[in-house]
């Protein structure tokens, strides 16, 4: 476990934290759809990800609160890449699901990035990729914590 009293570790988190923080922020300039905001990207990605949800659902695994919740959803119901129906067991609730016209735009959007990232990989000595493939299942794990 890290502790941040600790020179080394302290060091290692912070650059932890630079590093994933300006890749983020580069992976984003590679989006398929410029339309589609950061949040509704990342909604459609729960959602492949998770399968359908409430609102509520995604709500809570997107960390906002309802009702910018129930705007997003709308708005990608506009947009054509989800559809609202009846929850199977609740009539109050509706069920979010993704579009077949949503998936084909993640594929694309995870093909692009993917390529871009491979580009950036290719500049890594053969031990670098190594260690970076070994620390991606960890930084995944980070990333759903």
């Amino acid at each position: 476990m890290p502790d941040l009293s600790h020179g080394d570790d302290a060091a290692a988190v912070n650059s932890l934290r630079s590093a994933v923080m300006r890749l983020s922020r580069r992976l984003k300039h590679q989006r398929v759809d410029e339309s589609l905001s950061p949040t509704e990207m990342s909604v459609l990605g729960t959602l492949a990800r998770c399968g359908s949800a409430t609102p509520g659902e995604l709500a809570r695994k997107e960390h906002v609160q309802p009702p910018s919740m129930t705007r997003i959803v709308a708005l990608l119901e506009a947009k054509g890449l989800v559809r609202l129906e009846p929850h199977p067991d609740d009539r109050r609730q509706k069920v979010v699901t993704q579009t077949e016209q949503a998936e084909a735009m993640l594929e694309e959007s995870r093909r692009k990035r993917n390529a871009w990232l491979a580009r950036l990989a290719e500049e890594l000595d053969d031990d670098e990729w190594a260690r970076l493939r070994a620390a991606a299942p960890v930084l995944e794990k980070l990333a759903h914590l």
